[in-house]
Parts: structure tokens; sequence; C-alpha cells
């Protein structure tokens, strides 16, 4: 089940979709396909064998969440270049598989980068309206990003906002 390119983003509420967030090297390979690649690319670029992808892109690419976009000749054989489906994915509230993937494959991409990442907890205060706000302006700020030029550097983004549970003893 192949979807075209999405610039926005695409809701992930499905069991495949679940399913296929739920193992980190399916997390990695949606973090580096914002850009096309090729099987062999990203084998090396994660430092995995060509099988291990393959089967990996098979699962993402059953759930609706990697295409292929584009396929050449190459030496007798086609080679076939993978993007992810959308730009952006929106994980369903209280999916604890999906998130907890999520976030194990963002501190694999973190531990693995070159530079220096940018990793904030706060916790505040706010009124629903405040948070509201704030929500709104954190999602169009995010997508703002994404008309960067193709030759400028790649960053991770990911944000999060939560209510803080409740407990009896405040």
């Amino acid at each position: 089940m192949s979807r075209p390119f999405s610039e926005t983003s695409m809701d992930i509420s499905a069991p495949a979709q679940f399913k296929a967030m739920g193992h980190p090297v399916r997390q990695r390979l949606l973090f580096v396909l914002g850009e096309p690649a090729t099987i062999s690319q990203l084998a090396a670029r994660l430092d995995l064998a060509k099988g291990t992808v393959s089967h990996h892109l098979k699962v993402l690419r059953d759930a609706g969440m990697v295409a292929v976009i584009e396929t050449r000749k190459v030496r007798g054989g086609t080679e076939q270049y993978y993007r992810r489906s959308a730009a952006r994915l929106d994980i369903a509230p209280k999916a604890p598989e999906p998130l907890a993937a999520m976030l194990q494959g963002f501190a694999h991409e973190v531990m693995a980068s070159d530079a220096d990442p940018l990793l904030l907890l706060r916790h505040v205060r706010l009124t629903p309206a405040q948070a509201r706000r704030l929500r709104d302006a954190l999602t169009e700020l995010s997508g703002d990003l994404v008309n960067a030029d193709p030759s400028d550097q790649r960053y991770g983004l990911l944000i999060g906002m939560y209510q803080e549970r409740s407990t009896k003893d405040e």
C-alpha cells in the first residue's frame, strides 16, 4: 500500500502503523527517509545489513508509511529509491507502543549525532487557554521549517507537550 509523499502530516492510528513503529530500526529508517535513499544507501548510513533494511522497509511500506518514489536501471538491475510518505508523523494520543518506539529511535539518533543536541524538559503551569496557544504555536513553528533548501544540513526535531499526571498529594 504505497502513498504519494505529503508535505503535511500522516496520522499514525492504524494497527499496522503501530506495529511498524514498534521497532527501533524502523524508527531510524523513518528519520533517515525524510530524503530519498536506496536500500544500499540506508544500509551504509545505518550500519545494517541490506537484508535487515529490506525487511523493515517492507513492514513500513505495508503500513503505508514509506513508498518507492523512483526506480532506476543500474548495471542490469533495478534500484529503488524510498521516502517517508509524509513530512510529519502524528502519533495517536495514548498509543504507548509507537510512542515508546519513537522515543527509542529518537534516542538512537541523538546518540549518533556529531553535534551537541538540545534536550530540554521543563514543567510549567499554564491555563488551558495558554496550553492551547503554546501547542498551536509549536505546531505552526515546526510546519514553517519544511521549506528549507535541500542542500542545507538536516536536523531532527521532536516536539512534545503533555499535561502532567495529577497526583492526590498536590
